[in-house]
């Protein structure tokens, strides 16, 4: 029943954006309307996600790992990439709103939900395992992806300011794309095992079995029901996308009337993208299933770099539109203590409490920097 009321409020919310969104939107200047539509789409655009979440969640129960976590993050992150890509399409005056995102989501993930994670397992679990294997690999992608992303447009000699060649932008694009192409193919293919913890109850020569648990009452088997959440994956991914310009526009409107830092507005949407994601694996650090909460986590990090990039570069050269993605010194000091402690976090094969508060003080600062920096 709820998903059900779920399509109505967002399709109707499409329809209601569709036919009186243009009027609606001519007047912002009022404070309290802006803040008025702000809130509706947004909250619209968050439950439409958690059924994004619910749906996902569905799929991986029928698919197994790392099938079921993989069709979540790249959900979740195709919406991120719309909803920037709708922002930087509806107005000229936000060239870093790319790089603000990917930022936020890696100190998000990466630092809030891994330390508060890590937190709440070790406080319930006092210590977790998982497969030190898959969280290699996934790091072993996400150090160079951000240093080509955000750090190396600072040092190149070809342009200022952070900000790329085309032929640097199409370069970096291909490179990244190709780079996590071939991430995908080894997580979904011969290395599967690598993100099952305890090579995890899927057989190595079969990544594509279901779990277990599925097949045991044959939800694993029953393709009707997946076309079912597929579809409904779709009809939940569909308002967030369509309602995304309308949201674009307010909040480029908002952050540019209160003389917020432009950095909010990436803030504001890896929040409305990821909070869904996150509760899921903070749920499943509680039920001391840590290896699904890194495949969510680091795959989400993965991800978001992977594709964002080549989607903001490629926004960037069809519009004329300058890209800023070099991060400001401090940033760039954070980015490095993130992938070094990250690192550290799973070099070993169990985690504590110790590393949770260690993650979440970094994120704290992150927070501090966005207002004061």
């Amino acid at each position: 029943m709820a998903a059900v009321l779920r399509l109505v409020v967002a399709w109707t919310s499409v329809a209601a954006f569709f036919v009186f969104g243009p009027a609606w939107l001519a007047d912002l200047g009022a404070p309290l309307w802006a803040s008025g539509l702000f809130l509706w789409l947004f909250l619209v655009i968050l439950w439409a996600a958690f059924g994004v979440v619910h749906e996902a969640e569905e799929l991986a129960h029928r698919l197994g790992e790392p099938y079921g976590t993989l069709v979540l993050t790249l959900s979740i992150v195709v919406i991120e990439v719309v909803l920037v890509s709708a922002v930087m399409l509806s107005s000229k005056a936000v060239p870093t709103l790319g790089r603000d995102t990917m930022f936020a989501v890696l100190m998000i993930v990466l630092n809030g939900i891994v330390g508060l994670g890590l937190l709440i397992g070790g406080l319930r679990h006092h210590q977790q395992s998982y497969n030190l294997q898959g969280t290699s690999a996934f790091l072993s992608v996400i150090i160079p992806l951000t240093t080509i992303a955000l750090i190396i447009p600072n040092f190149t000699t070809s342009t200022i300011g952070g900000t790329l060649t085309p032929v640097h932008a199409i370069s970096f694009s291909v490179f990244t794309v190709a780079l996590y192409g071939i991430f995908l193919l080894i997580q979904t293919g011969r290395h599967s095992s690598f993100f099952i913890h305890d090579g995890g109850r899927v057989a190595k020569s079969n990544p594509g079995t279901v779990s277990p648990e599925a097949a045991s009452d044959g939800e694993g088997r029953d393709t009707g029901a997946i076309l079912r959440h597929v579809a409904l994956l779709i009809a939940n991914i569909l308002p967030i996308v369509l309602l995304s310009k309308s949201l674009a526009a307010i909040l480029d409107h908002g952050i540019e009337a209160l003389g917020a830092p432009s950095a909010l507005g990436g803030v504001l949407i890896a929040a409305i993208v990821f909070t869904p994601e996150g509760i899921s694996a903070l749920k499943a650090v509680a039920r001391n299933e840590l290896q699904r909460a890194i495949n969510l986590c680091l795959g989400a990090a993965t991800s978001t770099v992977g594709l964002t990039v080549p989607a903001v570069l490629a926004v960037g050269l069809l519009t004329g539109q300058t890209v800023v993605l070099g991060l400001a010194p401090t940033e760039m000091t954070l980015l490095v203590v993130t992938l070094i402690l990250s690192t550290l976090t799973f070099s070993g094969l169990r985690t504590t409490v110790l590393e949770g508060a260690v993650h979440l003080v970094v994120f704290f600062v992150y927070l501090v920097l966005i207002f004061s920096p």
